[in-house]
């Protein structure tokens, strides 16, 4: 019995430590690193937006929110639903803008990239397909 125990607990043992060093080349692959920096950039983005937003509909609203006698636009019913649509379309628009951006100078490198033959290796191309033509001719 105490070997079969043995045997189990090994074969958990290599299993734990195959999950461990698969979980570490997930980790390691670079993506994940990645995310994870972009979910915490993207978080504290998300603070200095909504503040902006805070800021932007307090000035323009304040009269309008006075007059109902509300003192924050998120008390209106429906208030906390329309700040967060507000701040979705500013965040949205943003990584717009930023994706559009990186587009554009992945488009300006690629544009770079393109080779254009040289001169003397466009006139080699033509005087080689020049001297086939009259071999053709020839024979």
């Amino acid at each position: 019995m105490g070997s079969v125990y043995k045997m189990l607990h090994m074969a958990y043992r290599r299993q734990i430590a195959k999950t461990f060093h698969d979980f570490t080349d997930f980790v390691n692959r670079g993506n994940v690193v990645d995310l994870a920096v972009a979910v915490v950039v993207g978080g504290a983005f998300s603070k200095v937006v909504d503040a902006l937003v805070k800021l932007a509909t307090g000035a323009v609203m304040d009269p309008v929110l006075q007059r109902l006698q509300v003192e924050t636009l998120s008390a209106l019913p429906g208030g906390t639903l329309l700040v967060s649509m507000i701040n979705f379309l500013v965040i949205a628009f943003v990584v717009f803008i930023v994706v559009r951006a990186l587009e554009h100078l992945k488009r300006k490198e690629e544009a770079k990239a393109v080779v254009v033959p040289s001169t003397q290796q466009h006139l080699a191309e033509v005087v080689e397909r020049l001297a086939i033509a009259l071999e053709r001719r020839t024979l």
